[in-house]
């Protein structure tokens, strides 16, 4: 019934296939271990990294105290001669450049994407730091007639951002003569270097009663 091998060069040759098939399964074994210690080590990597950026989302932000316009020197003419949007950072957000932040501007002119500068170009091609030569897609810092060069929100900080209500999305689209003024609406979307997004409405009053006057927006 069952079968006996006598002859030991036979035995042999039988052991010796049997050794290279466990060995096949050892080397097998070894790969498909390798493979899923590296797919689990980039899983890992890529999750950390999914992490890390959706708590930079969350917490680098910038947060909006307050908006500004100042009414021109005409307040008859309804218009306003600049626009101040004050930022802090969020609670707890580390620091945030706001050299390399963006805004999304949505308005009367239509919609623009702002950059930053620390200084503008006037008529003369002169270097300038006057609210009224910023493009529609620029943005400063600071104050009319001093520009920072170097902003960054460390949770104590505060900036004031300028933009100019005569150009890009805050003029009026009916008459581009018309700076951002009585009755009118925009949106801003200030986005942080992390990719975070903070959102701001600004509403002008109905009316503006003082040359130079500062109202809320």
């Amino acid at each position: 019934m069952f079968e006996f091998i006598t002859d030991k060069q036979e035995r042999g040759q039988v052991g010796i296939g049997t050794l290279i098939v466990f060995i096949a399964m050892v080397l097998v074994a070894a790969i498909a271990a390798g493979v899923l210690i590296n797919t689990a080590g980039f899983l890992q990597s890529q999750a950390e990294a999914t992490g890390e950026e959706s708590t930079d989302l969350v917490s680098e932000r910038i947060d909006v105290t307050s908006t500004v316009g100042i009414v021109s020197s005409d307040a008859d003419d309804g218009e306003l001669s600049e626009v101040r949007v004050t930022v802090s950072g969020a609670p707890g957000a580390d620091d945030i450049d706001l050299t390399e932040t963006t805004i999304q501007a949505v308005g009367p002119g239509g919609q623009s994407n702002l950059v930053f500068v620390d200084e503008t170009e006037d008529e003369n091609e002169d270097p300038s730091e006057d609210i009224t030569d910023l493009d529609g897609d620029e943005f400063a810092i600071g104050s009319d007639g001093d520009f920072e060069d170097d902003a960054v929100l460390d949770g104590e900080e505060q900036f004031t951002i300028l933009l100019n209500p005569e150009a890009g999305a805050l003029e009026n689209e009916d008459n581009p003569n018309d700076a951002f003024g009585e009755n009118d609406r925009a949106t801003l979307d200030i986005v942080s270097p992390a990719g975070a997004t903070t959102s701001v409405e600004l509403r002008a009053p109905s009316l503006f009663s003082d040359d130079n006057e500062a109202v809320r927006l």
